[in-house]
Formats: structure tokens, sequence, C-alpha cells
């Protein structure tokens, strides 16, 4: 009886027309907000008419569509990152393991044929980037020693880029969205060999360093050696010298005297008085005692 009540009472304060309204007007607002769509900065949208792709992306900003006809998905197409790592062999048979990162963007105008044929941008990475980088680093990475992977980084990077670029092409011409993509740059931001490489590495850094240190020392005691030498042959160089000019100054003299004592008999005579002590030779076995000329040795007045 009391339920019977209730409802009697509900049913005379609520208006079905009231409700009608209320219904009208919350399928109007939801028409209302589902006849525009808005697409943010850095994207556009790719229009789904019954799950159709239509050929014309959304640019930012206002746009109308046909409420439950019309679906819109934004995609990114800002410039992003893709990273991926790759293990490969190298030329001397050393497993290199190569971490590459590539920046690209999408085309905004391709858009919707690239969502057609390939999917949203997290499966365009996995599905055509991400092998794109695997393929590239195996084919480039088998064409150079481990060693050269290091010392031709530049060179190496250059080759993987282009390897990357051509697989990537490839694959959108055979899905005819040829130029949905635009890759700004490639980077190897590691190369990480084998523990028995690295060592082997290292090994041979110390024995060069090692090698380097010894020749230096080589080097040294040699140019040493040489300076020393140098010095001698100078001393000597300079005695010798010396000894030749003391020579010919010698015989310079002595020529000079001698030609100054055959033109003067009475010279040769003062040079044996300057000579004498002044004490008589001591002659045995005879009684003449040798007289010196001193006529000779006086001055001419």
């Amino acid at each position: 009886m009391a339920d019977t009540a209730c409802g009697t009472i509900l049913e005379r304060h609520v208006n079905p027309k009231l409700i009608a309204v209320g219904v009208i007007a919350a399928i109007g607002l939801y028409l209302l907000f589902s006849a525009f769509v808005v697409i943010n900065a850095g994207r556009v949208g790719v229009v789904k008419t019954l799950g159709a792709v239509q050929p014309e992306p959304l640019d930012e900003g206002f746009h109308l569509k046909k409420p439950f006809i019309d679906q819109v998905e934004e995609i990114d197409i800002r410039l992003r990152k893709a990273e991926s790592q790759a293990s490969a062999a190298s030329k001397d048979l050393q497993v290199v393991s190569t971490k590459v990162a590539l920046q690209y963007s999408l085309i905004g105008p391709i858009v919707p044929k690239t969502y057609q044929q390939i999917g949203r941008r997290e499966i365009v990475e996995s599905t055509l980037i991400a092998p794109a980088i695997l393929e590239s680093v195996k084919a480039v990475t088998a064409q150079y020693t481990a060693e050269q992977l290091i010392t031709k980084r530049a060179e190496v990077k250059v080759q993987i880029q282009s390897a990357i670029e051509a697989f990537i092409d490839a694959t959108l011409e055979e899905k005819e969205v040829v130029g949905a993509l635009s890759l700004a740059n490639v980077a190897i931001t590691d190369f990480d060999f084998s523990a028995e490489f690295n060592r082997a590495i290292e090994e041979k850094v110390r024995a060069e360093q090692e090698a380097l240190k010894a020749k230096n020392e080589k080097l040294r005691r040699v140019t040493q050696a040489e300076a020393a030498a140098a010095e001698r042959t100078l001393a000597a160089d300079a005695e010798a010298y010396q000894i030749e000019v003391a020579s010919k100054a010698r015989a310079d003299a002595i020529r000079r005297e001698a030609e100054a004592l055959k033109d003067n008999p009475s010279l040769i005579q003062l040079r044996i008085a300057e000579q004498w002590d002044g004490r008589l030779p001591q002659v045995s076995g005879g009684d003449a005692i040798p007289l010196l000329n001193m006529d000779g040795l006086r001055p001419q007045g």
C-alpha cells in the first residue's frame, strides 16, 4: 500500500514532458559537440567516414564534421627521435652492438595515406624505422673491422644514414606513400664491443705507448750522443787549428830568422855569444883553447 502511494505521488509531480525536453537537450548538446573538432598545434587530423580514411587531412584549428559519421584522429607530425639497438658482426667477425638514434617527422599532406597504408606513428616506428635501422647497421658493419668502426666513425655514420634512407624509400614506394617521412639526422650514440675485444684494444694501446716511450728514449740518447760527439769534434778542430796556427807562426819565424842569418854572418856570432854561459869548454887530449872571434861581434863604428 505504501509503495503504491509513493508511485502515485511521483507520477503526479514528474512531468513526462520535462523528461522528453531533457532527453532532447542532451541529444542536442551531444550533436553540437560532435559536429566540430579542434586540431592542436603540431598535429593533423585524419578523418574516417564510417571507417573509410579520407585523403585530405585536417590542419590545426577548428573544423566541422558530420556527427555519428565522421571520426577524427590526431596524428603528431613534429620532429621526433626514434632509437633502436642492433647487434651485428664486423668484417673481422667481432660482435658489435650499435645504438642508433634517428630524428624524423611525418609530412602532413601524406599523413592520411600513411595512416591508411602503415598505421599510427608508433606503428611507423616499429614496422618501418626500426627494421630500417637494424638492416642498415648489419649491412654497413660487415664492411668494416671493429677498429675501423671506431676510427672511421663519421664515415660509418654516413653509410648507415644512406642505407636507412634507401631502405625507407624503398618501403614507402612499395606502400605507395613516397615522401611520407622526412629524415633530419642519424646519430650513432654508442658502439659496444665484447669484453675480449676491449681488453685486446687496451693491450694494443698500452704496447703502442710503451713502444713510443722506448723510441723517444732511444732518440733522446742518440741526440745526446750526437751532441757530445759534435762537441768533441769542435774541440778537436779548435785545438788542431790552434796548433796549425802556432806551427805556421813558428815556421814563419824560423824562416825569417834563417833568412836574416844567411845575409848577416855577424848575427850568427851574436846568437852564439847570447847562448854562451861564460865558461870555457873542457877539452881533453890537447893544449889548444878554442877562441871566440870577438872582433866580429864588436859593433861597427
